[in-house]
């Protein structure tokens, strides 16, 4: 085990990818502490993780991905928190590529834009994709929006009192408290993206809950731009561009969870 990473992982129903990626951590050519904190899962996620002893399981109740990551960040014993979703896999180098910058004192935190859709053969993951205007399996780009931390010196994610619960894009307040952005590697690692209606729908509800730059202001307009005359006719241009005629499928099931969970948001403010 290397002392100095520490790999958090937050999980919430995540039987069917948890063990890969896992797997895949374990076969890093850097030998991490990892931690799953487990978010009051009611599937099968933490039997799976006990059958690796290697690894340490954290529990809380449902609570999300941020409070998730702060328990395990407060275990750690790592001078490097590395922070990944359950639903990654990981190339054998990940780790020693993003985490190269901080060791060599180049940088406080590192971040990788090398990002690849692990289900591309999915027709509703590459549909995933084509409604971000991503017509390969990369995910970002390298030089994407630094927005996420994926690794950063516990000293530092310490300072600010770690990630703050906003829902979807809580990862990306870490960038905001410490005012700087973090190195740019190539590290490689691959993301599932939904790969069905039901998952779709779920995943954009979830996007839809999150809070919003211009507050009730952002949520309407939000909700406004997902009703479904916007949603067919957006879906008619996506299907010019892709050639894929399920877009229009995609696009109004997508747009009803960004409607309903905006709804959600305004209604009862934001949960999990």
């Amino acid at each position: 085990m290397n002392p100095n990473i520490s790999v958090i992982i937050p999980s919430y129903n995540s039987g069917r990818t948890i063990r890969s990626c896992l797997e895949s951590l374990i076969k890093q050519s850097l030998k991490p502490e990892i931690i799953v904190v487990d978010d009051g899962s009611k599937d099968n996620s933490r039997s799976i993780v006990q059958s690796f002893p290697q690894i340490k399981l954290l529990t809380q109740t449902h609570q999300g991905p941020a409070a998730a990551r702060n328990l395990g960040a407060q275990q750690a014993k790592g001078g490097i928190l590395v922070f990944v979703d359950s639903d990654m896999e990981f190339d054998k180098d990940f780790l020693e590529d993003l985490t190269n910058p901080i060791m060599t004192g180049e940088a406080k935190g590192s971040w990788s834009g090398n990002e690849q859709a692990a289900n591309w053969d999915n027709l509703w993951a590459r549909c995933w994709n084509y409604n971000q205007n991503r017509f390969s399996p990369q995910m970002i780009g390298s030089r994407g929006q630094r927005r996420v931390f994926r690794a950063i010196l516990k000293s530092e994610f310490d300072r600010v009192n770690g990630f703050d619960s906003t829902g979807y894009t809580d990862d990306w307040s870490l960038v905001n408290k410490l005012g700087f952005k973090p190195a740019v590697t190539e590290a490689k690692f691959y993301h599932f993206n939904p790969a069905s209606l039901l998952a779709i729908f779920k995943k954009a509800r979830w996007i839809g809950k999150r809070q919003y730059k211009l507050g009730k202001l952002g949520t309407l307009w939000t909700i406004f731009k997902a009703n479904a005359g916007f949603s067919i006719i957006i879906g008619l241009f996506q299907i010019i561009k892709s050639r894929t005629p399920a877009m229009i499928i995609f696009k109004l099931i997508y747009d009803l969870g960004i409607m309903l969970g905006a709804l959600e948001n305004l209604c009862f403010g934001f949960y999990y």
